[in-house]
């Protein structure tokens, strides 16, 4: 008897522990902005939007310890006709955001190789005004891609560099990988 008696106050118990009450604590309010405003890409003189870098080929050697780097190529990103370039809606600067993805190593902001190649190496990239990195994958605030003013004539100029970067004592190999980016406008 008080077996059941206790079995059913435990039932009871947990009946009613599994109900929770809900009470609104704040309001999220979401901002932001479409915009018409629009560039031709040419990238590295390519002509295209999707265009590759070619790195010279460097000794591992030359990466050998973790943090060394080599081979610093420029690239660059030409826009022309943005537009509107006057008005209130003028496109007044630019800057490169570099999406998020699965060739991004996020804890040092650089791209990952394609696997069956060199090893302990990344491709970093750097603005090439400062030589500052570029913190790939990070919110486009954080990335430190450096914003470029656009002409009166509507074009602008996104000039970086992009370099091999050491993990580790690097072993020979293949050093592909690629980024998507977006044109993000100011």
């Amino acid at each position: 008897m008080q077996t059941k008696l206790i079995s059913a106050l435990l039932l009871a118990g947990a009946a009613t522990a599994s109900q929770v009450a809900f009470a609104a604590d704040g309001t999220i309010t979401f901002s932001g902005n479409v915009t018409a405003q629009t560039c031709t890409i040419n990238g590295n003189g390519s002509g295209s939007k999707n265009f590759t870098v070619t790195l010279p080929t460097v000794s591992a050697s030359s990466l050998a310890t973790a943090g060394a780097t080599a081979g610093a190529t420029p690239f660059n990103i030409a826009l022309t006709a943005c537009t509107p370039t006057t008005g209130t809606n003028a496109v007044k600067a630019v800057h490169a955001y570099f999406e998020a993805g699965p060739t991004i190593d996020t804890t040092t902001g650089n791209l990952i190789l394609a696997s069956g190649g060199a090893t302990n190496v990344e491709i970093q990239l750097l603005n090439a005004a400062d030589q500052s990195a570029v913190k790939l994958g990070q919110a486009d605030a954080s990335q430190n891609s450096k914003p470029v003013n656009v002409s009166t004539g509507g074009a602008a100029t996104l000039q970086f560099y992009a370099q091999y970067y050491a993990t580790g004592a690097a072993t020979a190999g293949a050093a592909n990988s690629s980024v998507m980016y977006t044109i993000a406008y100011q």
